[in-house]
């Protein structure tokens, strides 16, 4: 073994003198082979088995670049860790026979942990290229475009066509001179080459499965600097960069971040303005003058039983103007004004995504996409696996489920969601008791403080328990909403993500917004009224709302949790988790272990990603943007502000999305994609329900319906002079239950024989006392009509707006029937030079040349059929 290391030693001495100083940097950081000069493109690391001595087997490079497998001599392996030699020995062996090149190293810095090096030559890539039929930009058609765009520019330096977009074609290796090969690396970008060895690594999931490998992934090497960075924030994304980087799947996930982070802007403008116009306009307001003038001495009804007393309608002089910032004229406009807006947005989006899909050669992707899909997904394999194979044996054959055997796991999902979802109702359920108790509780207090802040506490504190509920229990619905679906064994990864992303949605979605449906819409209406209350478990009274109106406590409970789940979930969770995996995953590895100047010596780039977090898909960026715009339109009505401060955090989250996925995940294999997936109809659907929403609040929780009533049929001077006092109905205190009357009925100084209640019923002197008075079924109609009317006009205009901007922009459109037509031309061409060459030649040389030709198209089955058959019958 001492033997060994000195070679080793005097191997790496050598080599590393033989290098040019460019090459010895690069290899230094582990981007290429030991030679220098072959770029690594993929990664697989697996656990190393060490000797006695706590030292890691150690072998020369040379012998590890040439061997599959070596052990250390005279190590005996236990019969498991021989059968994962053994199987990385063959798996590696078929890579070789496909003709990837493989270099091993375990004489690394991190303990226990080896690492197979694989690149792919420039043959393996162009083979694997014309077999996945990707497109690659050709050479003559751009030169073909310049020379037909050519005329349409003027004759101006500045105004010379910089950047023309390749036009592209499928590669085949037969017609290699009709692409831009000027630069072979560049041809092949990180992105199609790490694409093209997660296709040839096909079996790979398996062996992680089982711990043959305990990772796989590409490495990182650019995109911080331009993109991952603060400190340019309010800089444009390369978008570019990102797709070529990522792949299109990531790189639409940013466009789209960004074009949605664009067209907050101008919703934000107008709810600031909106925000602005009910400050201004606070003083002039004729209910809250009403209810906070000095002389105004109507007595309201207790809030509680027993323990509340009497009170003042112009204590509520201060909910009553913080009403008005939200609950007046303008927020109808900026209601209708969203509705259009998201209407806007995702038309501006279908265009922005139909030039990217232009501009990165997607438009003729779909039927690759649905050719690509897997028909055996990795973790159907591992589910039916694990219930049928008791021997763990991998390599058997599981028959496919039919309907009959997923039928109890439907089962199992519609009961497992229900229950979810009744969780959440419970829960909410219990925050009302919460509230109930605590008001109840404060009101007993001996401190006027205490006494006199008893709403805002309650309020408060019972929004801040619905964001801690909120929180922890979308980590636990997201672990739920897997586990549903990996019971439910769906037939490709396409249709797996799109069940998943169902399911966490819904969930997610009843999470966060039913504490503030029932605020919006079910508190304060089933009360009852005084002598005649409504009470849960026989004790607890159903809450009211303040005089002011429920939308208040909206806008409490609706700021407090979008700010929180923004602030916490979104921001402090998406980079403190990952870096605390990493410092877990850094600890285990028993690197802490090592001296401190052994520690801070520099790490290859191979060894580094090994530390960072698998990367585990776009589901939870795509999720938390979706209900941040549930927030922006659902509830707007309520809270105008919410657009701005989605706007301020969005800044943020691109730069911490981008960070997170260059310095603390994994790089992931580049996938393609033609569009942001079953995302886009869960955007409409919000977009739709938003508007019935809206048309609720707006009708049912502000008072805007009610003033407009009052001042329009019952105003004796058509204006909204005595709307409070209309809107208060009258109780006489002896018809209080016995046992529920205030205990301190001389709170005021002077005894009460009628107070005020909000309500439309009969006085108690009239023929029917108490019973619902005629205003209040005036108020219903006018409510209902409103919500027909608004619904209707509100998607009529969207619907205007979705039939007016085209979905696809113009120039896209004549620039692809351009390159349809130069691609037609130009084959035309080439096949009538090849008939020309062919006709000109001896037919003894045309018959020699036919039947190279047929011998090489012979040739041309594919070397790895082995490793993917269920590739190569889609494909």
């Amino acid at each position: 073994r001492q033997t060994d290391r000195t070679s080793a030693a005097i191997y790496y001495v050598l080599l590393l003198k033989a290098l040019t100083p460019g090459e010895n940097t690069r290899c230094h950081h582990g981007l290429y082979f030991q030679d220098g000069q072959r770029r690594v493109d993929y990664i697989l690391t697996y656990p190393v088995k060490k000797p006695g001595g706590g030292r890691s087997c150690r072998q020369p490079a040379h012998l590890l670049t040439e061997n599959a497998f070596l052990g250390c001599p005279g190590e005996m392996l236990n019969g498991h860790e021989h059968h994962k030699a053994l199987r990385r020995e063959e798996f590696e062996g078929k890579l070789r026979e496909m003709g990837l090149e493989i270099e091993k190293e375990e004489d690394t810095k991190i303990q226990g942990v080896g690492f197979v090096k694989i690149h792919a030559p420039w043959n393996v890539l162009c083979r694997e290229a014309e077999f996945m039929k990707l497109k690659m930009p050709t050479r003559k058609i751009n030169t073909l475009v310049n020379k037909v765009l050519e005329p349409l520019h003027p004759h101006v330096e500045e105004h010379q066509p910089k950047n023309i977009k390749h036009l592209s074609h499928t590669f085949s290796r037969e017609k290699q001179h009709l692409f831009d090969l000027s630069d072979k690396h560049c041809f092949f970008d990180s992105k199609t080459r790490s694409s093209i060895l997660h296709f040839l690594l096909a079996g790979i999931t398996s062996l992680l499965g089982s711990g043959v490998y305990s990772a796989a992934y590409p490495l990182h090497d650019l995109l911080y600097e331009e993109w991952a960075n603060y400190s340019v924030f309010y800089k444009y994304q390369p978008i570019g960069l990102v797709r070529k980087y990522f792949g299109e799947k990531i790189g639409l996930y940013f466009a789209w971040l960004g074009l949605y982070t664009q067209m907050l802007i101008p919703a934000s403008l107008v709810g600031v303005f909106v925000f602005l116009y009910g400050c201004a306009t606070v003083d002039d307001n004729i209910p809250s003058m009403e209810i906070c003038h000095p002389k105004n001495n109507i007595t309201m009804c207790p809030l509680c039983d027993r323990v509340c007393s009497y009170w003042k309608l112009s204590t509520a002089c201060a909910t009553a103007r913080a009403s008005h910032l939200f609950d007046n004229p303008a927020t109808v406009f900026f209601s209708i004004f969203m509705a259009l807006w998201a209407a806007m947005f995702m038309e501006n989006w279908k265009r922005r995504q139909m030039r990217l899909n232009y501009e990165w050669d997607l438009t003729g992707f779909e039927d690759e996409e649905v050719s690509g899909d897997h028909p055996r997904a990795e973790y159907e394999f591992r589910v039916m696996q694990k219930s049928l194979c008791k021997d763990q044996k991998s390599q058997q054959k599981v028959e496919k489920l039919t309907y009959r055997d997923r039928l109890p796991a439907y089962m199992t999902n519609i009961v497992m969601m229900l229950l979810m979802i009744g969780v959440t109702f419970a829960i909410v359920f219990g925050v009302i008791l919460y509230r109930i108790s605590t008001k109840a509780a404060l009101h007993m207090s001996s401190n006027p403080i205490t006494r006199n802040h008893v709403q805002l506490t309650v309020k408060t504190t019972a929004a801040i328990i619905n964001l801690v509920v909120i929180l922890i229990l979308d980590e636990v619905y997201g672990a739920v909403a897997r586990w549903l679906t990996v019971l439910e064994v769906p037939k490709t990864d396409k249709s797996f993500e799109e069940r998943l992303i169902f399911k966490t949605f819904i969930l997610k979605f009843f999470n966060a917004f039913t504490p503030i449906i029932y605020i919006a819409f079910f508190r304060g209406r089933l009360v009852g009224r005084p002598g005649s209350y409504l009470y849960v478990f026989e004790s607890y009274r159903m809450e009211e709302c303040a005089h002011g109106g429920c939308l208040m406590e909206l806008c409490i409970q609706l700021s407090i949790t979008m700010l929180g789940k923004q602030l916490i979930q979104n921001n402090l969770f998406e980079i403190g988790i990952p870096k605390l995996k990493k410092l877990i995953r850094y600890i285990r590895s028993k690197q802490g272990a090592f001296q401190e100047e052994e520690r801070q010596k520099k790490l290859q780039r191979y060894e580094t990603d090994h530390f960072l977090e698998p990367f585990a898909g776009l589901t939870p960026e795509y999720m938390e943007m979706i209900i941040q715009f549930g927030f922006v339109t659902l509830f707007v009505a309520s809270f105008p502000l919410a657009p701005l401060f989605a706007l301020l955090n969005n800044i943020i989250e691109i730069r911490l999305d981008a960070k997170k996925f260059v310095t603390e995940l994994r790089r992931p294999v580049a996938a393609r994609a033609k569009d942001i997936g079953i995302w886009y109809n869960i955007l409409r659907g919000v977009a739709k329900v938003a508007v019935i929403i809206n048309a609720f609040v707006i009708s049912f929780t502000s008072d805007f319906i009610p003033r407009m009533v009052y001042q329009y049929m019952y105003s004796p001077d058509g204006s909204m002079h005595g709307f409070v006092n209309h809107t208060l109905s009258y109780f006489n205190v002896s018809h209080f239950q016995d046992g529920k009357e205030t205990m301190d009925p001389l709170h005021l100084g002077y005894s009460i024989e009628i107070c005020r209640y909000k309500d439309y019923r009969e006085p108690p002197w009239s023929a029917t006392p108490y019973e619902i008075s005629k205003e209040f079924w005036a108020v219903l109609a006018v409510r209902l009509a409103f919500v027909i009317v608004f619904q209707n006009v509100v998607m009529l205009m969207s619907d205007i707006v979705d039939w007016i901007i085209p979905d696809i922009p113009k120039d896209i459109s004549l620039q692809i029937h351009k390159e349809k037509i130069l691609l037609v031309d130009l084959f035309m061409k080439e096949e009538q030079g090849k008939v020309y060459i062919l006709e000109s030649r001896p037919s003894a040389g045309g018959t020699e040349k036919c039947s190279r030709s047929n011998n090489s198209n012979s040739t041309v089955a594919h070397p790895h059929s082995g490793l993917h058959t269920n590739n190569n019958k889609n494909l």
